[in-house]
């Protein structure tokens, strides 16, 4: 991986990667793996059970599903300023609403705002723009892009533990509200000045491009639907989606029942980051050179190896080498999904067609920590309930090998 080269492409779209960075580190408030790190204070508080906790939490990600495809869409439509400024001061509430909730309803909302706001919109407004503004470093940007969620990951977990271990789960995630509106809106903001102007020139060499001989045509979302292709990549796409969810939602019950502290897995969330950004890296280089398909496969083997490794180890050290393997797998999948879709669809609808694909995942995203809840609460072990999980994402690969050898002849 030329490091050089990242460094010059970064200088020269300082502005805009920089936007995306930042974009996709806020949707970190959204994101599981923080919210997980709430879950035994929030049970607590309103005494649910594993199997309730993961329902609240399926029913309000459900709910973000159900409006992501409408809401998502509209990246493609509205000025990209204004889109960011809607849904940053929308990320900014839904904390502050979190930290107020008085009942296991208002919970419900409040886990459908922050997954509409975090997990949804922000992030899709980092690697949609990546991928839209970006032709030929289009790996590259979506590759730094990712650096956000990581430094998310490695730097906001163990900041909330201490955090709630201080002032408690409420005035905690009070402050991830304030932070959001007060520094990170502010500053990602202040990185799009101009951008109407590199708008109007992507919509011209848009025109152009489509054109020419040869062209990736630029695919409807209804097209999209009727693909077959789509719905046989769609299971390599619900397997991590759906059991990474539940186990960063409950990564903290896991290490209790392993005999490890929440410091100990939390704060090795920051091996997971460094390898995801390494990975990160790698990928986009090689999507620039290779293409993203290429590396579809090949993401899904390190989560499956991850799982086990999980399920299996009782010695804490056993944490680290998982934490390694999903960073592998994680970091070729936030740089090389996003590219593919541009690849096999084009750009001028990859909002919309980008909406759906989330709004798919999130369903699966929804699912994961309700069947997990599920298992637990029946008796079933830790390490069973990820071997279970383990062997379903390696089911998931033939579906994927069915739908990609056969792009050539459809894009």
């Amino acid at each position: 991986m030329p490091l050089g080269s990242y460094v010059r492409f970064a200088r020269a779209n300082a502005r805009l990667v920089s936007f995306g960075f930042l974009m996709a580190f806020s949707s970190s408030f959204g994101q599981s793996f923080f919210i997980g790190v709430f879950g035994p204070s929030v049970q607590q508080d309103f005494g649910l059970s594993h199997t309730a906790w993961g329902t609240v939490y399926m029913i309000g990600t459900l709910a973000s599903a159900l409006l992501l495809p409408w809401s998502g869409k509209q990246i493609d439509r509205l000025n990209l300023r204004f889109y960011s400024l809607l849904v940053g001061l929308f990320l900014a509430f839904s904390c502050f609403f979190a930290a107020s909730v008085l009942s296991p309803v208002m919970l419900v909302v409040a886990i459908f705002f922050l997954r509409q706001s975090g997990q949804g919109l922000t992030s899709h407004i980092a690697f949609t723009t990546m991928a839209r503004y970006f032709e030929l470093g289009r790996g590259r940007a979506i590759a730094i892009a990712t650096l956000g969620f990581s430094t998310g990951e490695a730097l906001l977990p163990i900041a909330a533990v201490l955090a709630i271990s201080y002032v408690g789960w409420r005035w905690a995630y009070a402050g991830a509200g304030a932070l959001m509106l007060l520094v990170l809106l502010p500053l990602a903001l202040h990185f799009l000045k101009g951008h109407g102007e590199r708008h109007k020139s992507h919509v011209a060499a848009q025109k152009i491009a489509a054109a020419q001989e040869g062209a990736v045509r630029s695919w409807t979302r209804g097209e999209v639907l009727r693909d077959r292709r789509f719905w046989l990549l769609m299971p390599g796409f619900f397997a991590p989606s759906m059991l990474l969810t539940a186990m960063f939602l409950n990564h903290v019950y896991v290490a209790e029942a392993k005999g490890w502290s929440a410091e100990w897995i939390t704060g090795n969330y920051i091996v997971y980051a460094l390898i995801t950004i390494v990975t990160s890296l790698v990928a986009g280089a090689l999507v620039d050179r290779f293409g993203a398909i290429r590396l579809i496969v090949p993401m899904l083997v390190p989560t499956a190896l991850g799982l086990v490794v999980i399920g299996w180890g009782e010695a804490p050290i056993w944490v680290v080498l998982y934490f390694i393997l999903i960073g592998l797998g994680t970091g070729l999948s936030h740089t090389a999904v996003t590219a593919m879709w541009a690849e096999l669809y084009g750009t001028a609808h990859l909002g919309a067609i980008k909406s759906l694909v989330a709004s798919l995942g999130v369903f699966a995203s929804a699912l994961g920590p309700v069947v997990m809840g599920l298992l637990l609460d029946s008796g079933l072990s830790t390490g069973m309930i990820c071997y279970i999980f383990a062997a379903a994402t390696l089911a998931s690969i033939g579906s994927v090998r069915l739908a990609l050898p056969h792009q050539s002849s459809r894009a």
